[in-house]
């Protein structure tokens, strides 16, 4: 099927290789050779990686994080617990450390981003729980890390936006660190796989309905909880007033489009102060895979100015 991609994503669109999760191990491999086919992120002089082993959920593995640091910051800094993307079955923290290192080099946040274990050798609630754990960390070491606890978020892409979700909804539900933002981009949050833009985008650049479907059976194991419970399936929540305030990125070609809007709008009746961007001719994960291009950039660096307003209105709310 032909789509109308932002002219700058179309030959990009076209060159990236079909990701397939039906054989999980050799979609790592693929994804390995593709960050091996590309040039290697350097980190800038600007911030500091300091890679650290924290306590895991009750009766789990400890869970491995990375903390980045601006070299020049105020004090105390915002913070913000970053989650990688990945389907809940690919990726990890070095794979995804341009997002996180350009946060904290812009926005002057302490950005933490945990390795969470992954799916089908840890189906949920495993994930969930390790981000959840690296959140309670990152809040109870606000001190230790020069963060000030009033100007916390979390965020993510992808399946790191649907844990990102799942993650406000739990320190809700269970009296854990306040936040000042949920950002969710091209967030994984409805098991079901049956909305328009999944039945329609079924050969789209990065992620397709197929994959979805293979993921979420991934994540919820074998034996799926019936019914699913919000924290695996944010889109499944039955109450979302209460909740921190979001901003929520959408893609025209993507097959979780119609999700993200659909959980955005009930935010918004929820009364949760929203804010929904969505950007034509762009495909799943054109922030990342088009990077250089005119409308990836303005995708991140809008993703950076709504977390600055985000802290700079919790400074404000701190104060009064």
């Amino acid at each position: 099927m032909a789509y109308a991609y932002d002219p700058e994503l179309a030959p990009i669109a076209a060159a990236l290789p079909r990701l397939d999760l039906t054989d999980i191990g050799r979609a790592r491999a693929v994804l390995l050779d593709m960050r091996a086919s590309m040039p290697a992120f350097v980190i800038p002089e600007t911030v500091e990686l300091t890679r650290r082993t924290i306590p895991g959920p009750a009766a789990a593995p400890p869970v491995e994080i990375c903390v980045i640091t601006p070299r020049s910051r105020e004090v105390p800094a915002s913070g913000l617990l970053w989650i990688h993307g990945g389907g809940f079955v690919l990726g990890d923290v070095d794979g995804d450390l341009s997002s996180p290192v350009r946060i904290a080099a812009e926005a002057g946040a302490v950005v933490v981003s945990v390795g969470y274990r992954l799916a089908p050798e840890d189906p949920y609630p495993a994930a969930v729980e390790d981000c959840y754990a690296a959140l309670g960390w990152l809040a109870g070491q606000a001190g230790e890390l020069g963060i000030d606890p009033h100007r916390i978020a979390v965020g993510g892409i992808s399946a790191g936006a649907g844990l990102a979700a799942a993650v406000a909804l739990m320190t809700r539900d269970r009296g854990g660190p306040a936040l000042c933002l949920q950002l969710l981009e091209t967030p994984v949050l409805d098991d079901g796989t049956d909305t328009e833009s999944m039945r329609a985008f079924t050969d789209t650049p990065l992620w397709t309905r197929d994959n979805a479907i293979t993921s979420w059976s991934a994540y919820l194991g074998p034996t799926p909880p019936d019914p699913v419970p919000p924290y695996a399936a944010p889109a499944r929540a039955g109450a979302l007033a209460g909740l921190a305030p979001a901003y929520v990125v959408t893609c025209e070609f993507d097959p979780l489009r119609d999700e993200g809007i659909a959980y955005a709008a009930r935010l918004i009746s929820a009364g949760v102060p929203t804010e929904l961007h969505h950007y034509p001719g762009t495909f799943h994960g054109a922030s990342g895979a088009g990077a250089g291009t005119a409308i990836a950039s303005r995708m991140v660096r809008d993703r950076i100015d709504a977390l600055r307003r985000a802290y700079d209105q919790a400074r404000v709310a701190s104060q009064a």
